[in-house]
């Protein structure tokens, strides 16, 4: 199984991203991104189930929205209204019997 993250970049303060991820292999149960900014643990920022079912980091506060097609097994991340306490590593994870993770896309956001 292998996750394929794409859609980071750097953006200004106020801006949108979306990230994208793409998981190869079949249907999973719970999809996700997580985030880890330098010196700080990794962070749940949204996980969404194949019935739909989603759940957000505190953080989030309705700025961003998390999304699957799972025709594709794929999960999305829409990100709008970012902050510069928002850079960091995105990491997406499928759940199938185990935890599969994505490599990671960097998400930079200047002031």
């Amino acid at each position: 199984v292998q996750l394929q993250a794409s859609g980071g970049g750097l953006v200004q303060a106020g801006g949108s991203l979306r990230l994208s991820c793409a998981a190869s292999g079949n249907i999973f149960g719970l999809m996700g991104w997580y985030r880890q900014a330098p010196g700080k643990q990794r962070e749940m920022v949204a996980i969404i189930e194949s019935s739909g079912s989603t759940n957000y980091g505190d953080f989030v506060r309705g700025r961003f929205t998390v999304s699957r097609d799972n025709a594709k097994n794929t999960v999305y991340l829409q990100m709008t209204s970012l902050e510069p306490e928002d850079t960091a590593v995105y990491y997406c994870k499928a759940v199938k019997f185990i935890t599969y993770w994505g490599k990671g896309t960097q998400v930079t956001v200047s002031s």
